[in-house]
């Protein structure tokens, strides 16, 4: 293995969601990373740089091959026009191949994506441009799930270049402990995210009535599909069973993950990696995700989490009544997150993963040259 102390790397982004994953591995490794990021390479010569690692495809395509460099990818974006690898119209996951005929059925019928024209045409130009890139520059790509993985080298990436290294976070800068039996007799449970239709609170909210009555949900989240979730909860007559936060500063979020017996992390869309489950793991607490994309394998079955089917009412139903029964359960599960979390979600261990493939980068650039 090569070791890569000091040496200097760029973080090459633009901006947007990525920016708060950059934030999180400058703050944990300043060692490693000792130059600011940039968001553009005119800011950089390339020649003098170690290794650059880009979070932007556009920004790849200035990369010179001056220096050797990596790639993570954070979305769907790169083989998918819509970004979205969902199927509104029929609720389901996509699983075509990029391709004219099918994405533009998928558009057009399916419903996956933006009605408007434009977006529709500028979404498949990003896409075959985005290919076109990684498959011509041999660049080493990081996957943040082996469902991206699997969805790169099934439109046209080879095996041999993409590698996973599933996500890391901060640990919470306040402390936490597991659940207590005062905290699980609120009987409160807690969804984080923006609030628009991939991210499922309305099949959270339709499953509400399912629910024994003393169990109340935390919406900490705010989006353009808010009036359409509120309306529904008003329609099912839920409107003293759910508070709605809107967007929480820091100190409001821990108290609301400190308040409930679980976190809900309902997406219907499959998500890259989904980190709502590592922050939950952080603080203790146990998490009901939907098995959808790359959030299953960053949970193990009723050990750290419970997987339910997406859209089902009665399988999250079940899940979450089974947890607010079971004090012993949600405790229990709450604290095997924790530890898997220490031992392979944190910060620091994504860093170390990042050093090996950083290494393996500079080795195969020096015997190329």
């Amino acid at each position: 293995m090569h070791k890569v102390q000091h040496c200097g790397n760029y973080l090459v982004f633009a901006g947007g969601g990525v920016k708060s994953y950059v934030d999180g591995l400058l703050a944990a490794l300043p060692d490693l990373y000792e130059q600011s990021l940039v968001s553009s390479l005119n800011d950089i010569n390339q020649s003098q740089s170690k290794l650059l690692h880009f979070h932007d495809a556009e920004t790849l395509q200035g990369w010179q091959r001056q220096c050797p460099a990596v790639y993570t990818v954070h979305n769907h974006d790169v083989y998918c026009p819509s970004g979205t690898k969902y199927l509104f119209g029929q609720r389901q996951v996509c699983d075509r191949q990029i391709s004219i005929t099918g994405c533009t059925w998928g558009l057009v019928v399916d419903g996956c994506g933006s009605r408007r024209p434009e977006r529709i045409v500028g979404g498949f130009k990003r896409a075959y441009r985005n290919l076109e890139t990684l498959q011509k520059s041999g660049v080493v790509v990081i996957a943040n799930s082996e469902y991206v993985r699997s969805q790169l080298i099934l439109n046209g990436i080879k095996p041999e270049q993409v590698v996973t290294i599933l996500c890391g976070i901060l640990p919470p800068s306040v402390p936490h402990t597991p659940l207590t039996p005062e905290i699980h007799r609120q009987q409160r449970i807690l969804f984080v995210g923006r609030i628009v239709p991939d991210k499922g609170l309305d099949w959270l909210i339709r499953t509400m009535p399912k629910l024994d009555q003393r169990i109340c949900l935390d919406v900490a989240g705010d989006g353009w599909d808010m009036a359409r979730v509120r309306q529904l909860a008003q329609k099912l007559n839920l409107e003293d069973r759910i508070t709605w936060h809107g967007w929480c500063n820091s100190q409001k979020l821990e108290d609301l993950y400190r308040n409930s017996f679980a976190v809900i992390f309902p997406s219907i869309w499959p998500e890259p990696a989904g980190l709502i489950t590592l922050e939950a793991y952080a603080r203790y607490r146990p998490v009901i995700a939907s098995a959808v994309g790359g959030i299953p394998e960053h949970i193990r079955d009723r050990e750290t989490g419970i997987l339910v089917n997406a859209n089902s009412e009665d399988s999250l139903a079940t899940a979450i009544d089974d947890l607010s029964q079971d004090f012993a359960k949600a405790q229990a599960i709450g604290i095997a997150g924790n530890a898997l979390f220490h031992q392979e979600f944190t910060i620091n261990v994504h860093g170390m993963r990042l050093q090996k493939i950083y290494g393996q980068a500079i080795a195969q650039f020096g015997n190329s040259k």
